[in-house]
């Protein structure tokens, strides 16, 4: 949208030299972008973007709480379908768009078998035809207010036991199971839109592909979609959206609950110890939270722990692991690798269910933390070399490279903001990176030699390591305001958040032990001493354990991080 249909004198004060107007019109803008004209807030929102990259901080700032303030939200964020009997008919759930009325104005994408979303007004109907064993699935809903994701899990048959050293795992079990209700339809705005005004907009933001439902707002109460209206996930065979012939909704939703959810604890506790191979490095749990995958760089071995047993099998690799990371669905395993010289330099793509390696990825000297992104694309952080390689969802072509201040150590996301951001070790700063464009912003300086990052669950908060500095850093992702340093234990190595947020954790490999912290304020809750030279932290995905490698001892550690 031309920025010719705003206000002149918001144009006027923008365009101001003096700060505290261009300030102002930043403010008209964020109310213009929860106004009911959708043209008008479509342009306003695009020009909040703009005004991100000021030269002027605090302008800057302020346009980036903006658009967080303005931004398409999904509530809730995941849904679990629960255990469901094998012939179980279609299953319903819906979610509300929150933001601003310009939120409405959005396209839908799924990922995952048997299922399905639309959106009509503010209601995003996903349902799930039960097929394979289990759905980890997403539902991405795209437009001028921009994105957010819904992780659809659920499982056919009887369930798998999840060990817990002796205990089941939290978060399991009917108790804790809450069902979902329909959500209300808000009151529809004072100002009604015609759909060409949508179907434009919607148009604007889809990224091409199959498997796309376009929804557009009517102005009165939203009419749940028919069966026929939901996009269909891609098929699994061929990567494309399957041909198919909807069948009749069903009269009465079978089981709608919401996502499983559990509560961090303040003061972990070590539930288990397991063995693993020589020197264990980077550690990574795939999305189902039943298998850990374990970078044991001191030989060319790739540990897979099975969790029900904790049997360790092994990866034989071409080179020495060094760290390691899955693909959004769990089928690909994505190992980084180099030898002591350096050379040997790439990653390797393993197949999750045979545990055999598909092919040898060629990247730049050192390939460091590797991560993949919300988009599934695999981001290297190439440490020798001073750059971010992106590659596809597969590890096959490249999508890019990004320059950045020497060295990059890792790479974490934030997918409200489309930011990814990396630990700079000799730099002593955090590069901010546009996932849309791969194009740096800017340079955030943290306390000394910065080894890893992490980013809270709602995209707002970044955790940064301190190695040298013995202290860890809190970054607001929109603002990138500084909280800290805070004092942790001796070289902290890692971080990671937990689940829900609400705490974060950081390995101390020279004080063999893991800081606990409040993820809002960055207090240390409790300090948790685990196995000899501790190297890297994974959460699970379900948020009930996590795992950290201990390089001294050829073990990982199992924490209870959940009640």
């Amino acid at each position: 949208m031309s920025e010719k249909v705003l206000p002149t004198q918001v144009l006027t004060e923008i365009d101001s030299s003096v700060r505290e107007t261009r300030l102002k019109g930043v403010g008209e803008l964020e109310r213009l972008t929860n106004g009911a004209d959708l043209a008008v807030a479509a342009a306003a929102r695009r020009t909040l973007m703009r005004l991100t990259q000021e030269d002027s901080r605090s302008v800057a700032a302020a346009a980036a709480a903006a658009m967080e303030r303005t931004a398409l939200r999904l509530n809730p964020d995941q849904v679990h379908f629960g255990e469901v009997a094998r012939g179980t008919p279609q299953l319903l759930a819906d979610v509300l768009v929150e933001g601003p009325p310009l939120a409405t104005a959005a396209a839908v994408t799924v990922s995952g078998p048997g299922l399905r979303a639309a959106l009509s007004g503010r209601r995003l109907r996903i349902a799930w035809t039960p097929a394979s064993d289990w759905l980890d699935g997403t539902v991405t809903v795209r437009g001028p207010a921009g994105w957010a994701d819904v992780r659809v899990t659920g499982q056919v048959a009887e369930p798998v036991p999840v060990p817990a050293f002796g205990e089941e795992p939290p978060g399991v079990g009917a108790e804790t199971t809450t069902r979902m209700t329909v959500l209300p339809a808000p009151a529809a705005p004072g100002q009604r839109r015609g759909p060409l005004l949508l179907a434009a907009l919607a148009a604007g933001v889809l990224l091409g592909g199959a498997g796309v439902a376009v929804a557009l707002t009517r102005g009165d109460e939203p009419v749940p979609p028919p069966a026929a209206a939901l996009a269909p996930a891609p098929s699994a065979a061929t990567g494309t959206t399957a041909a198919t012939t909807a069948a009749p909704a069903p009269t009465a939703v079978a089981r709608v609950p919401l996502a499983l959810s559990v509560a961090s604890l303040p003061k972990p506790a070590v539930v288990g110890t397991i063995r693993v191979g020589d020197e264990p490095e980077g550690v990574a749990v795939s999305p189902d939270s039943r298998t850990v995958y374990v970078a044991n760089q001191s030989s060319r071995i790739l540990s897979v722990v099975d969790v029900a047993s904790a049997r360790v099998a092994q990866v034989r690799l071409r080179n020495t692991p060094r760290f390691v990371a899955t693909s959004r669905d769990g089928r690909l395993v994505f190992v980084s690798m180099y030898e002591p010289d350096k050379s040997g330099s790439g990653v390797a793509v393993v197949d999750a269910a045979t545990r055999k390696v598909l092919r040898y990825m060629h990247t730049g000297v050192q390939p460091y933390t590797l991560a993949v992104g919300p988009d599934g694309r695999v981001w290297v952080p190439i440490h020798s070399e001073r750059r971010l390689e992106v590659y596809g969802s597969d590890g096959y072509r490249s999508r890019g490279r990004i320059l950045v201040p020497p060295n990059p150590h890792a790479v974490a996301f934030s997918e409200p903001l489309q930011r990814a951001y990396t630990p700079n070790h000799e730099s002593n700063a955090v590069a901010v990176i546009d996932t849309r464009t791969n194009r740096m912003l800017r340079s955030v300086p943290v306390s000394k030699a910065p080894h890893s990052v992490a980013v809270s669950p709602d995209g707002r908060t970044v955790l940064v390591a301190g190695y040298e500095a013995d202290t860890a850093d809190l970054l607001d992702a929109a603002t990138l305001r500084r909280t800290g340093p805070i004092a942790v234990g001796k070289q902290p190595q890692s971080v990671a958040f937990a689940t829900d947020g609400r705490h974060a954790y950081v390995v101390n490999e020279g004080g063999n032990s893991v800081s606990v912290l409040d993820g809002r304020t960055g207090a240390v809750t409790a300090t948790v001493p685990v196995g000899g030279s501790p190297r890297t932290i994974a959460v699970s995905p379900d948020g009930s354990l996590a795992y950290v490698s201990n390089g001294a001892d050829d073990t990982i550690s199992v924490l209870r991080t959940a009640s």
